[in-house]
């Protein structure tokens, strides 16, 4: 079942069956993509017709921030709850070890996908890294051929909101990946770059204030999160939403 957040159809699922979809979704022919939309998503896609097609035909829409979370119950059709992408990637990835097969990362600056994937192969030794590349190229064919010859299972496209769900709907098939997943700033959590908020703020659902707290110049991307709610709050009073099967 999906559920219409303004505008965004998210799969109405907990984070373990989200899981087992993006295991579905890997060990199936062709090419499939996830996308994590927080509420700057849903602002954009509102603006942007393009980039709300590209998310709402996504294979998997998990919601990843508390906001969105937040926005649905508001609107009356509750969500079951958060799915963080990185927490997603680092599910996949214990997938990706178990089954064996092969990763490439895209994405983040010069050198960070590298000790990501060095990381990762350190913790998941059943995961062979077939290849990497930085996020700042301006011809898309050399990156999909290179990633075509890489021949990856899973492909990491950590490129930022909305250039990565565009890059995957675009090039995604020809990469000749099975699944891939846009997954904004994660690679530097794995690369050690960025450090997630404790256990205890992610459990309050409060990783968005330690971030702030972390970043005070993320204030204004923060900003957003009301924003978002007062349009939920709107369009409950108003009867402009629903609910999609």
């Amino acid at each position: 079942m999906k559920i219409n957040v303004l505008g965004v159809r998210f799969d109405n699922l907990t984070a373990d069956e989200a899981l087992a979809r993006g295991a579905q979704l890997l060990a199936e022919p062709g090419f499939h993509y996830v996308v994590t939309p927080n509420p700057e998503f849903i602002l954009a896609a509102e603006k942007d017709e393009e980039f709300r097609s590209i998310l709402n035909a996504a294979d998997l829409v998990l919601p990843d921030g508390i906001g969105v979370v937040y926005s649905a119950k508001l609107l009356g059709t509750p969500l079951k709850g958060r799915c963080p992408g990185i927490e997603f990637a680092e599910g996949m990835l214990a997938h990706l070890d178990n089954v064996g097969g092969r990763l490439f990362l895209l994405g983040a600056k010069p050198g960070v996908a590298e000790e990501a994937g060095r990381r990762i192969c350190e913790k998941h030794p059943g995961i062979i890294l077939c290849g990497t590349h930085d996020g700042y190229f301006k011809e898309d064919e050399p990156v999909v051929q290179a990633i075509q010859a890489a021949r990856p299972d899973l492909l990491f496209v950590c490129l930022g909101a909305p250039r990565q769900e565009k890059w995957m709907a675009a090039h995604g098939p020809r990469t000749g990946a099975k699944l891939a997943a846009g997954l904004g700033g994660s690679l530097d959590v794995f690369a050690g770059a960025v450090e997630r908020a404790p256990e205890g703020w992610q459990k309050l659902n409060l990783e968005w204030a330690y971030r702030l707290k972390k970043e005070p110049k993320r204030i204004g991307r923060m900003a957003k999160l009301p924003l978002v709610l007062v349009k939920a709050i709107k369009a409950r009073l108003t009867g402009g939403m629903k609910e999609d099967a």
